[in-house]
């Protein structure tokens, strides 16, 4: 999955042909570090063509999830259009990711 800063948001997401999902997490948040490998899992499992999996690490980019009031880690939130449609906050099974995913798409 790659890792995107603020200044690479606007690029990622608002022009893309397909759903993102943006993995809001930082380093030293255990539960982020929990859920990196379910969702690398999942992503694969969905495929590139389908949704677009991106990382933003909180504390080296901090405008992005100020913006879309991040407020807890791990958050993920899913993008259809540029727009955030749907947003998770907290760690989740990989079923429950699933799940959630495929609600959103």
């Amino acid at each position: 999955m790659k890792v995107i800063k603020d200044s690479e948001f606007a690029n990622e997401i608002k022009n893309s042909d397909i759903p993102v999902l943006v993995d809001f997490y930082a380093e030293w948040c255990s539960p982020c570090r929990q859920l990196g490998p379910v969702l690398e899992e999942v992503s694969k499992e969905i495929g590139d063509a389908k949704l677009k999996v991106v990382k933003m690490n909180i504390d080296e980019s901090p405008e992005t999830p100020t913006n879309f009031g991040v407020r807890g880690i791990p958050t993920l939130i899913m993008f259809k259009n540029g727009e955030a449609v749907a947003t998770h906050s907290g760690a989740i099974t990989k079923s429950k990711l699933s799940a959630w995913i495929n609600e959103q798409m």
